[in-house]
């Protein structure tokens, strides 16, 4: 990767100036992913290669618009026009259909709605200003949004989850929990977290907690996982209180969505009853200093136009911890897209 960053900055103007018409080029192929897959294109072709007339009477389209935004894609590896005028799934297109686990299709279709992209196109105003621009365009929080549109909300829940499982999955392979007696999931959604950790260790118990009206879709997750026994859900506010007496607190991909202020309040409600010898456990990127890639400093410009939070550095885990009354004592998987960053009482 280094290699490939020293090319980049090698290039001699005309290539440079090839290379940024294709990052212009990207923003365009991002709008036609969305589009193709709120129309659901992938699941007509799960049989087979169909004509672009059949694909455009299945899903309510236009037959030559469909095949010109079709041509596009596929002329950059999504898609494949096996005959004139003749499309059929390939890898990269499997990843929209919406009947596969881990499917792509919401968050594409979350991504593409004109909310976000008023949002994004805003993002000079958070630059200047250092604000949310979700909240200067429409006058109101991402969630306090969503929560009003419960259509759109759904597809929010369903892209959000997909993501957050693979990437949770692969923390939960990489950090060892078999110490852990208790384990509180803040902000925990519909337990698919807690489901995972209590199949992996027998002897645990688990509470999801997130706001009222979002734990009860936990007791179906947790049932189907065959954990129910050994679990518990609450409902509240984690800037208020969280649960106590866990030796174990995890928050998933849930800091980054908070400001400083904020995600000190709740790490300072965990400090005050959690266990003499419990851990705060964070599952979040950490984003490398300098130009080293890392998928979590786009994402941070996601936080950035929809919510006050951010993706941190380690450095600022540890000043968050040190500011609730914790220590910051190991980050595992450094270099991942989320990584582990533990804590402990001070």
């Amino acid at each position: 990767m280094a290699a490939e960053i020293t090319a980049s900055n090698d290039l001699s103007l005309d290539a440079a100036k090839g290379r940024m018409l294709e990052f212009q080029n990207g923003l365009r192929l991002a709008h036609l992913l969305y589009a193709v897959a709120d129309l659901g294109v992938a699941d007509q072709l799960t049989s087979g290669p169909l004509p672009v007339d059949e694909i455009a009477k299945r899903v309510d389209a236009h037959p030559g618009t469909l095949y010109r935004a079709m041509r596009a894609i596929a002329s950059r590896g999504v898609f494949t026009e096996v005959a004139p005028s003749t499309f059929a799934l390939n890898t990269m297109a499997e990843t929209l259909r919406s009947d596969i686990p881990g499917s792509m299709r919401d968050h594409f279709r979350y991504e593409g709605q004109p909310a976000l992209q008023q949002a994004y196109a805003a993002l000079g105003h958070s630059i200047r200003t250092g604000q949310c621009a979700f909240e200067q365009v429409h006058g109101t929080d991402l969630f306090s949004y969503l929560t009003a549109r419960p259509e759109l909300g759904q597809i929010f829940n369903n892209a959000m989850g997909e993501l957050v499982r693979h990437l949770q999955s692969a923390a939960v392979e990489t950090y060892d929990l078999s110490e852990i007696r208790r384990i509180v999931d803040i902000g925990g959604g519909h337990g698919y977290l807690v489901a995972r950790i209590l199949q992996r260790y027998p002897e645990m118990r688990g509470v999801v907690f997130d706001l009222p009206e979002v734990v009860p879709g936990a007791t179906e997750v947790l049932t189907e996982a065959g954990v129910i026994d050994r679990s518990e859900t609450f409902g509240g506010d984690y800037l208020t209180s969280v649960p106590a007496g866990a030796d174990a607190y995890v928050i998933s991909h849930v800091a980054h969505q908070l400001s400083d202020a904020d995600a000190i309040t709740v790490l300072k409600n965990i400090r005050e009853v959690m266990d003499p010898d419990g851990r705060v456990v964070i599952l979040d990127p950490v984003i490398p200093e300098g130009d080293i890639p890392h998928p979590g400093k786009f994402l941070d410009i996601v936080m950035l136009a929809l919510t006050p939070g951010r993706e941190r550095t380690e450095a600022e885990f540890a000043g968050l911890f040190r500011a609730a009354g914790l220590r910051h004592v190991e980050t595992v998987a450094l270099s991942a897209p989320s990584s582990v960053i533990v804590a402990m009482a001070d």
